[in-house]
């Protein structure tokens, strides 16, 4: 596993006492086990970041029920989505630096209790404009609450084996929760209204804003980080364009003015966001944290598991509707083996980054995943079909998830706790730009190649699905060799290289 030279500056001894500073390897071997705080603190962390994952996806197969239930049209439908997504990416790095400002456990509980509000409000709304507040509202919470919440966890647990057993755990519930999401979306739906797939929030909400005082020890860094306001503005006005590009290029065109017009300004805004940063005294981003190929190359991994694994469930999504029949709660529940994969690799995430090192986890899983998504061209339209894609999607899901587990790992492990509320920001962000990237990469692959064969018919869609995982495949062979060539194994002294 890649890990820096030099120690935390000061790291808690589960529960609540620090370390001084030592090795990475004294740390380790200094809590071994884990106390009975830090499994209720993982329990009550990986409950919102479960319930923050099913968020994620459990409207999608509720969004034309919703449409004609609240007066949204076809043409606006997607603002559903949208908003919560142009939220959740855009303000995750502000909120990452906001909790070592303001406390960790506390921006957590904020955020958790504006998750609850947001969806009572969105249970109850019977107006477009309210429904797309709550949606905006829940966008912010999770903004708040992902990159705290992992704040909490990687400062609660000493770098080590805890702490990937922690993160694994972690990331095999989030990924468990957007196929979860889907399922339950279309249950909840089906057998009792849309309505609650906001109101099921609520009381999760309730529980964890009243044992996160008692459970959760408040951190922060022991001098508080001037927040750089420029910075702030122009990263998170800048990923809020890139998002809406993303977001409308998959509902239009790659070359829609709207679209083409929303990536220039994001490219722009962060460029200037590059510039403030170097001349800034208290930067946001310190470059210098940038350029430590443990956070560039982990984040880097990061976005690519995301945008693959998700966009293949929209690619799968696409086959079993439009080529097998399958309908929208039939194609959700079929992704369940999917969700148990994901869970599987979790748990197996931290015991190969044991054996094998956290950046050869990567490279392993990214390759894995490749095989299993590469043998999806065996799809078709027969009744066979359906086993090839379970034993795939269940394969490449716990492939997925440990190279999951190693990015967050590789991005968070050697730093010191005044930098870990950046790191997750940072992580949090990577996670949720590749879930925003991936559709509109996939949807774009689809529609060009159903378009140059004529019409949309079930093979024409087979045929663009065939193209679509090409690409995805590409992209999880080509990620593996970046991170073997650029990402260096740890040394002797097990500093990274």
């Amino acid at each position: 596993m890649s890990r820096a030279t030099d120690a935390p500056e000061t790291h808690p001894k589960p529960p609540e006492t620090k370390l001084p500073g030592g090795s990475a390897t004294d740390v380790v071997t200094a809590s071994a086990t884990m106390t009975g705080k830090q499994r209720l603190t993982l329990v009550l962390l990986l409950a919102a970041s479960f319930t923050l994952a099913v968020d994620f996806s459990i409207l999608n197969v509720a969004l034309p029920v919703i449409g004609s239930d609240v007066g949204f049209g076809l043409d606006t439908l997607q603002w559903i989505a949208t908003s919560f997504a142009l939220c959740a990416a855009g303000f995750t790095l502000l909120f990452g630096r906001v909790a070592d400002l303001v406390g960790r456990r506390r921006l957590f509980i904020i955020g958790m209790a504006l998750l609850g509000v947001a969806s009572l409000v969105g249970g109850l709304a019977t107006t477009p404009m309210v429904l797309l507040a709550a949606r905006i509202a829940q966008g912010l919470a999770t903004a708040a609450v992902v990159p705290a919440a992992l704040s909490l966890l990687t400062t609660s647990f000493p770098e080590g084996k805890l702490r990937e057993k922690a993160l694994g755990l972690n990331g095999a519930l989030m990924a468990a929760g957007f196929t979860t999401g889907a399922i339950l979306g279309g249950v909840l739906t089906e057998l009792l209204s849309w309505r609650w797939a906001f109101f099921i929030n609520v009381p999760i909400a309730i529980v964890v804003v009243a044992l996160a005082p008692i459970v959760l020890a408040e951190t922060r860094p022991a001098q508080r980080p001037k927040l750089d306001v420029p910075g702030a503005i122009t990263v998170t006005l800048g990923l809020l364009a890139v998002v809406y590009g993303l977001s409308s290029a998959a509902q239009t065109s790659w070359d829609d003015p709207v679209t083409l017009g929303s990536l220039l300004a994001g490219a722009v805004l962060l460029l200037v966001f590059w510039a403030v940063e170097r001349q800034a005294s208290h930067p946001l981003v310190p470059l210098t944290f940038l350029g430590r190929r443990t956070i560039a190359w982990g984040n880097i991994a990061g976005v690519l598991a995301f945008v693959t694994e998700t966009s293949l469930v929209f690619v799968l999504t696409l086959y079993l509707q439009k080529t097998l029949g399958y309908s929208a709660l039939g194609a959700g529940l079929s992704f369940a083996v999917l969700g148990l994969g994901t869970v599987l690799g979790g748990l197996l995430g931290p015991r190969l980054i044991g054996l094998w090192g956290s950046r050869n986890a990567i490279i392993i899983g990214f390759l894995v995943q490749a095989a299993a998504t590469g043998s999806l061209l065996l799809l078709g339209t027969n009744g066979f079909s359906i086993v090839i894609l379970l034993v795939a999607t269940f394969i490449g899901g716990v492939a997925n998830l440990v190279v999951i587990v190693g990015f967050m790992v590789t991005a968070t492990s050697g730093l010191s706790d005044r930098d870990q509320g950046l790191a997750t920001g940072l992580a949090t962000m990577s996670q949720q730009v590749g879930i925003t990237m991936g559709i509109p990469i996939m949807s774009a692959v689809i529609a060009a190649r159903v378009h140059s064969l004529g019409s949309e018919t079930a093979l024409t869609v087979l045929d663009g699905v065939h193209t679509a995982i090409v690409v995805n495949t590409a992209l999880c062979v080509v990620t593996a060799i970046a991170i073997a060539l650029f990402l260096k194994a740890p040394n002797k002294s097990g500093a990274s290289v």
